[in-house]
Formats: C-alpha cells, sequence, structure tokens
C-alpha cells in the first residue's frame, strides 16, 4: 500500500512541478441556493428534495405541531411510538399513542422496536440542496438503531436547522458524534434494478417542516 502511495505522490508532484509555489489558490465561494439558483427558497427547495425521495412532507406552523403530530400518527395507524429520552413532551401533547421510552440506562431491543409502529425523532442539520436530514444522536433524535429498526419514521424539522449545502450542513455537525445521514426512506436496488424499500430502515420516512408563526 505505501508504494502505491508513493507512486501517486510522485505523479502529483510531477504534474505541479511548472506551478509556481506563491501562486494563488483560486477559491470559488459558495452560492446560496436562496439567491435564485433554484426557483424558491431553501425551505422549498429541500421540500422539493423530500418529496423526489418519496418522503412525506409537510410545512407546520410552530402552534399547530402537536395537532400535526397526531394527525400524522392518526394516519399512520401507530398505536405504539418509541421516541428518544429528549423528546419535547409537548410534541406528544395531543396523540393518543403509547409511548415507548428508549433510555441508555434500559435500551429497547431490536425485538422491541421491531414491535413499534414507528418512532418520533427531531434532528440536527437538514439540507436543502441534497434533501438530507442528518441525527446526530442529541436527545431529542436517541441512538442510531431507534430509527433504523420501526418502518416510520416521524421526524420534525425546524426552519433554523435548515441550510443551503452540504459544507455548510458539516460546519454545524461535531464529527466526533454518531452522525445518521437520511435522504428519503430506506431503499436500494436488486440485481435487476427493481426498487427495494426497507431494507437498511424505515420504509416510510415522513418530515415536518416547523415554521415560526406568521
Amino acid at each position: 500500500m505505501g508504494g502505491s502511495r508513493e507512486r501517486v505522490l510522485a505523479r502529483v508532484r510531477a504534474a505541479l512541478s511548472d506551478v509556481p509555489a506563491d501562486e494563488p489558490v483560486e477559491r470559488h465561494p459558495h452560492r446560496s441556493y436562496a439567491d435564485g439558483h433554484f426557483e424558491g427558497d431553501t425551505l422549498e427547495v429541500l421540500v422539493d428534495r423530500l418529496l423526489d425521495y418519496k418522503a412525506l412532507v409537510e410545512r407546520v406552523p410552530e402552534s399547530e405541531l402537536p395537532g400535526r403530530i397526531a394527525a400524522a400518527l392518526e394516519r399512520r395507524g401507530a398505536a405504539r411510538v418509541a421516541v428518544p429520552p429528549g423528546l419535547p413532551s409537548e410534541w406528544l401533547a395531543e396523540a393518543s399513542v403509547e409511548r415507548v421510552g428508549d433510555v441508555p440506562d434500559a435500551p429497547l431491543s431490536s425485538m422491541d422496536l421491531d414491535a413499534t409502529d414507528g418512532v418520533v425523532t427531531g434532528c440536527a442539520v437538514a439540507i436543502a440542496e441534497t434533501g438530507t436530514i442528518v441525527l446526530d444522536a442529541s436527545p431529542d433524535q436517541g441512538r442510531r438503531a431507534l430509527t433504523l429498526v420501526p418502518d416510520y419514521h416521524l421526524c420534525v424539522v425546524r426552519s433554523d436547522q435548515v441550510v443551503d449545502g452540504v459544507p455548510e450542513g458539516v460546519r454545524r455537525l461535531d464529527p466526533a458524534r454518531p452522525l445518521t445521514w437520511i435522504s428519503g426512506p430506506s431503499a436500494t436496488s436488486d440485481i435487476e434494478l427493481n426498487r427495494v424499500e426497507g431494507v437498511h430502515g424505515p420504509r416510510t420516512l415522513e418530515v415536518l417542516l416547523v415554521e415560526a408563526d406568521g
């Protein structure tokens, strides 16, 4: 492996041999997706990407969030819902569901999680450019298994957590934390390129995009 590395570096040095050492590096500033690169604003771009990934998406006024969560769970027919230890209690205040708590000193087993009808979490960051939601195991999101085993994931995303592109999203994240990057429901393709959902995680991702009341 070391020999291959040295050969690659030698080729790079040879290619740069005629480049002055003090030549300035041309840098292209990051362009916001809200400045007209796409039609609509950053939140609209995120919604468009999520819908393209076959996620369910709804823009929600902050004051209506508990009611919208309750309505989403009722539509899903969810009766037993897994919740991370730090999920705001008011989020489920209007939902008629059994809350199955997952806490560090008594974590739910994979069988316990599989027996639930879904999971409700917050998020760390959402990236409009790629339609990606990032979880970092904060208290309102819980450990990774919590969002990988249940078949349905209802994720609450605040508008101030949405960024334009990946570089800005990465800057907001702590690389030392366990990060889960979600771009739509879990899906893959079989050998005949038929789409198969639910192999690596939830088959249904529903996103409530929360905006401050007008």
